[in-house]
C-alpha cells in the first residue's frame, strides 16, 4: 500500500514542520493538537501553527500554496479524520503516559494497515509499544526527524521485533522518494545513531574547551572546517539547536544508557550552561547564546566568555592549527588548537567505533547518519580513514582509551577501500563487504571510482553514466564557470553527437554553480585586457547557444545554488530536473552587470511562452523585475513560479536520486528528439525601457535603490525591451544576444561595476554604491 495521506499529532515546532514537509511532497495531511483552553477556536493551536508557516524563517513550506494541503483540527472533535490516513506520526510531549494514552485513542479509529510512527528521540520503542495490542505493535515504527524537517536530510527509522516488514518498506519508500530523506535503519538503542554519537562529541568538546581555556571562537574554528564539520563547530551548533535541549538529551541518555557506557564518564552539567538557560540565553531562539548580536551596540557581534559568563566583543581566533588542510595534520599540531582537536575528537571517534554493531549493523549507516544529521563532510569512520586508523589508535592509546575491536581490525588498513572499482567497507566481523546503494540511486562518485572520464581538464570532466548518456561535471572552486568549463562543454557536444543519446549537466558539490568566475574578469579589467573580457562573454554566449541547439537532448540537474551563469546554463538545456532545494537566480545586477550569457534572452522567451494577456509588455516587465532585483528562488517550486523552471520540468525530492532522474529524463527525450527552432519575438522597444527607468527612479528617490542601481537597471531594461525596435518588428534570439553584449561592455568598463565585483570577491557581500 503506497502512502497517499497522513496525519501528524502535535502542532509544535517539530510536528508542524513535519506536516509542512509532507505537504511539500504534495500529500494531504491532517494536523491535530489539543483544544486550546479558553479559546473560541477549538483548533486554534493547529490553525496557528499553519498560519505561522508563512512567517517562519527558514521557511518550512517550499511554496506558500502547500499550506492548503494541511487540514488543522483538534483531538477531541477531529480524531475521526485520522481514520482515512495511511500514515500517522505522533510528535507530542516526550512522556510515555501521554504517548500511550494517545495511541489507545488512535487504535480505536485508525484503519487496518495504517502505519503509526513516533518522532521520539528519547523513549525506547519497546516501552512505547508495551501493553499495546498486537495489531498496533505490527504497524508501529519510530521515525526520528531532525529539525527543521524540510532541510535536515536524516530520518532514523526504528522497527520493533513485531513490526511488519511491509510497514518498514512502505515507510522507507515514502520518506526516501516522497520526502527526500536519507533513511537510516537503526536499532532500538538510546539516542539511536546520530544523537548517541553527536551528544558524546558535543559534551566532550565542551568539557575539553573549558579545561584547556579555549575561547568559543577558537574552539569553533578548530572543531569546524579543518575536520570537515560545518563552520558552526560546537558552540555555535548548540546555539542553533538550543541550549535548553542539551540537558534534556543528556539526562535522557544518562537514564537509558547501559552501565559502563563511556558517555557516563564525560557527562557534566556545567554551571555556566545552567545559568545561561536560566537567563533565557538559549541560543538563536532566545536572547542569544554563546554568541549574539548586540543591537543596542550597533549590531555588534559578541561572544560569551567561558570563564566569566559575560559577553565581550567577538575576537578572531589566532591559532596556527586552524590553517591545517587535512584532519591528520590538525590532530598532530603542537599548539593548543591541536591539543583541543585531539582531546575532543579522538574519544568521539573511538566511542563511535565501539558502538557497531550495537546501534547499527554497518559503519556505512553510522557515517550516513552523522553526515546527514550533523552535516559532517565525513562520518566517523570516513574521518578515521582521513586521519589514518593507525594514527587514531595511537592517539587513543596515548590518552589511555581502550581500543574497540572494530578500530583494532582497521589498523594497518582502512574502513573503506576500493576493489575492482567498487567501494567496500569493513564489517563488524573484520571482513570487507560491498557498500550497497538503495535501488534507483545513481551517484557520480561511484561512477568515477569505476571508470575514466571521456574528457577532462582542471575545471570539468565528462563521464559516461551508462545507456548512452554522458554527464558533464563541474569541479572548479565553488563550481564557478570559466573558459575551461566552456571549452569542455563544447568538446562534450562533439563527443555526445557521435553516437550517444544525450547529456546531463550535474555535479555532487555543495552547490551546482555560483556563476561565472568574476575574479578572472576583474583581473583582466584591472590590467586593461578589455578584449579578453569581451571575448570571454561572447564565447559564453556561443557555447550556451551550441548547447541549446545541440542535436541531442540535454538535461540540467541543479541542486542548492545555481546563480548567474549557473542559472543561465540550465536555461539553455532541453529540460531541467531540479532538486527540491534549489536556490536559483540571475543575480548579476548585484555586481553591476547583467546576465550576459543569454540569461536575459532565455527568461524572456520562457515568459513569452506563457502567452500573458496584454501583448509583449508583460513578459518584458516580469523579466525586468526578476533580473533587476536579482531574485533568487528559495525552492525549486519557487524557481518554477519565477519561470526559471518550465511547467514540464521535473523536481526530485531526494538529492541522491537526482542523477538517476535526470538520466531517465534524457532517455525519455531522446526518442525522436529534434532540437528547438530559433524563436522571434515582438518587443515593446524604447517606450518600455523608459517606463522601466521611471519605475527605478521612484526606488532611487525613496532610498530603496542607488543611482548606479538605476544605471544597471537601465541596461537590463534596454535589452529586455528589444533596444531600438517596436511591436511591428520581429526581434531574433541573435539580436537579443547582441544587445546583451553591448550592455555588458558598457557596464563592465564602469568603475562602479569594478568596485562592486572587487567588494563581492573580498567580502562575499554586495556593495550598494
Amino acid at each position: 500500500m503506497a502512502i497517499q495521506s497522513a496525519a501528524v499529532i502535535g502542532a509544535g515546532v517539530m510536528g508542524s514542520g513535519i506536516a509542512a514537509h509532507i505537504a511539500n511532497a504534495g500529500v494531504k495531511v491532517v494536523l491535530l493538537d489539543i483544544v486550546k483552553p479558553g479559546s473560541n477556536d477549538r483548533s486554534a493551536i493547529a490553525r496557528g501553527a499553519v498560519e505561522r508557516m508563512a512567517k517562519t524563517d527558514p521557511a518550512p513550506l517550499m511554496a506558500e500554496r502547500n499550506a492548503r494541503l494541511i487540514t488543522p483540527g483538534n483531538l477531541e472533535d477531529d480524531l475521526g479524520l485520522v481514520a482515512g490516513c495511511d500514515l500517522i506520526i505522533e510528535a507530542v510531549l516526550e512522556r510515555l503516559d501521554v504517548k500511550q494514552d494517545l495511541y489507545r485513542k488512535l487504535e480505536a479509529v485508525r484503519k487496518n494497515g495504517s502505519i503509526v510512527a513516533s518522532n521520539t528521540s528519547t523513549i525506547p520503542l519497546r516501552l512505547l509499544t508495551g501493553g499495546m495490542p498486537e495489531r498496533f505493535r505490527r504497524d508501529f515504527v519510530i521515525t526520528h526527524f531532525f529539525n527543521p524537517p524540510r532541510y535536515m536530510r536524516l530520518l532514523e527509522l526504528v522497527a520493533g521485533p513485531e513490526t511488519r516488514a511491509e510497514a518498514v518498506a512502505e515507510a522507507s519508500q515514502f520518506f526516501d522518494h516522497r520526502l527526500g530523506k536519507g533513511v537510516v535503519l537503526c536499532k532500538d538503542r538510546p539516542g539511536f545513531i546520530a544523537n548517541r554519537i553527536g551528544a558524546f562529541w558535543m559534551q566532550n568538546a565542551i568539557n575539553v574547551a573549558m579545561e584547556l581555556g579555549l575561547t568559543v571562537e577558537e574552539a569553533d574554528a578548530v572543531m569546524g572546517r579543518p575536520l570537515g564539520i560545518p563552520k558552526t563547530g560546537v558552540f555555535a551548533l548548540i546555539d542553533l539547536v538550543g541550549l535548553d535541549l542539551m540537558p534534556h538529551v543528556g539526562r535522557s541518555l544518562m537514564q537509558n544508557l547501559p552501565e559502563g557506557d563511556a558517555y557516563r564518564a564525560i557527562y557534566r552539567e556545567h554551571a555556566l550552561l545552567r545559568s545561561m538557560v536560566e537567563r533565557g540565553l538559549t541560543g538563536r531562539k532566545g536572547k542569544g547564546g554563546f554568541q549574539r548580536i548586540n543591537r543596542e551596540a550597533g549590531k555588534r557581534k559578541e561572544t560569551m566568555d567561558l570563564r566569566t559568563g559575560e559577553y565581550r566583543p567577538e575576537i578572531k581566533p589566532d591559532l596556527d592549527s586552524i590553517k591545517a588542510r587535512r584532519p591528520g595534520d590538525l590532530l598532530g599540531f603542537p599548539d593548543k588548537g591541536g591539543e583541543f582537536a585531539r582531546a575532543a575528537m579522538v574519544p568521539a571517534l573511538v566511542y563511535a567505533a565501539g558502538l557497531v554493531p550495537e546501534i547499527a549493523d554497518s559503519i556505512q549507516s553510522v557515517d550516513e547518519a552523522m553526515r546527514l544529521g550533523f552535516g559532517w563532510r565525513w562520518g566517523p569512520f570516513e574521518l578515521i580513514d582521513q586521519i589514518g586508523a593507525d594514527k587514531v589508535a595511537a592517539f587513543a592509546e596515548a590518552a589511555k582509551l581502550p581500543i574497540p575491536p572494530l578500530l583494532a581490525a582497521a589498523r594497518g588498513r582502512s574502513f573503506y577501500r576500493v576493489e575492482a572499482g567498487k567501494l567496500e567497507c569493513l564489517g563488524p566481523d573484520g571482513a570487507s563487504k560491498p557498500v550497497r546503494r538503495p535501488d534507483g540511486v545513481l551517484l557520480l562518485e561511484d561512477i568515477k571510482r569505476a571508470s575514466q572520464p571521456l574528457a577532462t581538464n582542471p575545471s570539468a570532466s565528462l563521464w559516461d553514466v551508462g545507456d548512452g548518456v554522458a554527464c558533464l561535471e563541474f569541479h572548479s572552486k565553488s563550481n564557478t564557470l570559466d573558459a575551461e568549463i566552456m571549452a569542455l562543454l563544447q568538446k562534450a557536444i562533439g563527443i555526445v553527437s557521435k553516437g550517444m543519446k544525450g547529456l546531463v549537466i550535474y555535479n555532487e558539490g555543495g552547490n551546482f554553480s555560483l556563476g561565472a568566475n568574476i575574479g578572472i574578469a576583474l583581473f583582466a579589467a584591472n590590467i586593461g585586457l578589455w578584449p579578453a573580457v569581451e571575448e570571454g562573454q561572447a564565447a559564453g554566449q556561443a557555447t550556451y547557444k551550441a548547447l541549446k541547439f545541440a542535436p541531442f537532448p540535454t538535461v540540467a540537474a541543479p541542486a542548492a545554488m545555481a546563480l548567474g551563469g549557473g542559472c543561465e546554463i540550465c536555461l539553455h538545456t532541453s529540460a531541467i530536473q531540479a532538486h527540491a532545494e534549489l536556490y536559483m537566480g540571475l543575480v548579476e545586477a548585484g555586481v553591476g552587470i547583467l546576465p550576459g550569457w543569454g540569461g536575459c534572452k532565455e527568461l524572456l522567451l520562457r515568459l513569452s511562452e506563457r502567452k500573458m494577456p496584454g501583448g509583449p509588455m508583460p513578459p518584458a516587465a516580469t523579466a525586468f523585475e526578476t533580473i533587476s532585483t536579482a531574485q533568487v528562488s528559495r525552492s525549486a517550486e519557487q524557481a518554477r513560479a519565477l519561470d526559471f523552471l518550465r511547467p514540464s520540468d521535473g523536481i526530485t525530492m531526494n538529492r541522491d536520486r537526482l542523477l538517476a532522474d535526470a538520466k531517465a529524463r534524457v532517455l525519455a527525450l531522446a526518442e525522436g528528439y529534434q532540437p528547438p527552432a530559433p524563436v522571434t519575438l515582438r518587443l515593446p522597444g524604447p517606450s518600455a525601457a523608459a517606463g522601466f527607468a521611471m519605475a527605478v527612479r521612484d526606488f532611487v528617490r525613496s532610498g530603496k535603490a542607488t543611482e548606479y542601481d538605476a544605471v544597471v537597471a537601465g541596461e537590463i531594461g534596454r535589452v529586455l525591451s528589444g533596444g531600438d525596435t517596436d511591436v511591428t518588428e520581429e526581434t531574433t534570439e541573435d539580436r537579443l544576444l547582441e544587445l546583451e553584449r553591448e550592455s555588458f561592455r558598457k557596464l563592465i568598463r564602469n568603475e562602479k561595476t569594478l568596485a562592486r565585483i572587487e567588494h563581492t570577491l573580498e567580502t562575499g557581500k554586495p556593495l550598494r554604491n
